[in-house]
């Protein structure tokens, strides 16, 4: 049950959200949509709005659209129900969701819109609250998944995604920055007219290095065969596409390049491990019951999709680079 502290709410009707994301319970209010209430999962802390706040004011001050907080009636961000869950409460901003990208048009604006909000933050101050070590640690997460790993098929991924990780050749040393931490493009709100509005799902905001950032989110982007495919792509038109539309708004440093030339094979290895490691432990992801009988089989496809589209990103390494040096 919502509870009855946000005085904006009262009065107004209503009803699940239709996107609805996979953590966080969500619900809009007012017809037409004023606001987004959600039930917020228990792997956030409640001190992540206080993350969230002191981004989006900064954003908002910076003259960029974002959803904000709304305050309870006692001032606070955030409220517990009689269960203890935690509730909040957001601006809805109108616009259209995507739950792929369809075209390099799509990708290109959301390239622009990652960089005008990663140029936005460039002089925020702010020491994170809620903070997820490890959470992007590829080294520690393929040490356990070596730990994790027993016999079997299973095994013999977990070699060949080790391997390929002692094999890479790329660099884990980039500054940390203000990220958003987790650019796929249902997070990434656009206009009827197909430019970025916004990023929605702010709980995953962080001080992380731009190739994490930037490569998961070309990860997710560039491989038009999806997660559940083993035989994926890495797609260099949808990739030259955002390249272009992040650099049109905030250029690249030479270190930065160096770095993200071998940035979506590195996360493409981690989260094959990371879906590899649960295979094993059978505890952590969830899983489509629907088209695999267990969640062991659906990790061990998504593990050898993820491996496919990092070989595959090693292949086009060439042009990865070329493109982000502008060629």
């Amino acid at each position: 049950m919502i509870p009855d502290v946000w005085a904006p709410l009262r009065g107004l009707s209503v009803r699940r959200c239709e996107d609805e994301g996979l953590i966080n319970g969500t619900w809009v209010a007012g017809e037409p949509p004023r606001f987004v209430v959600q039930r917020v999962s228990p792997i956030f802390a409640p001190e992540v709005h206080d993350d969230i706040e002191a981004v989006t004011a900064h954003l908002a001050r910076r003259g960029l659209p974002t959803p904000r907080l709304v305050r309870a009636d006692d001032g606070a961000l955030c409220a517990r129900d009689a269960a203890g869950a935690v509730w909040r409460v957001m601006d809805f901003v109108p616009g259209r969701t995507l739950h792929r990208v369809g075209s390099p048009a799509v990708a290109r604006a959301a390239g622009a819109l990652a960089a005008r909000f990663h140029r936005a933050v460039d002089d925020l101050e702010h020491a994170y609250r809620h903070v997820r070590p490890g959470a992007h640690d590829t080294a520690l997460h393929m040490e356990r998944l070596d730990a994790a790993a027993t016999g079997g098929e299973g095994r013999r991924l977990a070699d060949a995604i080790l391997d390929a990780f002692r094999t890479w050749q790329g660099r884990l040393d980039l500054p940390l920055r203000h990220c958003h931490g987790d650019l796929k493009i249902s997070n990434v709100r656009f206009s009827d007219a197909g430019e970025g509005i916004c990023l929605l799902d702010l709980d995953t905001l962080a001080l992380q290095p731009l190739d994490v950032e930037l490569g998961d989110a070309w990860r997710s982007w560039c491989n038009p065969a999806g997660e559940d495919s083993t035989e994926a792509r890495f797609d260099l038109e949808v990739f030259a596409a955002a390249v272009a539309g992040y650099r049109a708004a905030r250029p690249f440093s030479a270190e930065e390049r160096a770095a993200l030339a071998d940035a979506v094979e590195r996360i493409a290895l981690e989260l094959a491990a990371r879906f590899c490691r649960d295979a094993f432990e059978d505890r952590y992801f969830g899983w489509d019951p629907a088209r695999f009988p267990t969640r062991v089989a659906h990790n061990l496809q998504r593990a050898a999709g993820q491996l496919s589209l990092a070989r595959s990103a090693r292949r086009q390494r060439g042009e990865i680079a070329r493109l982000l040096a502008g060629g």
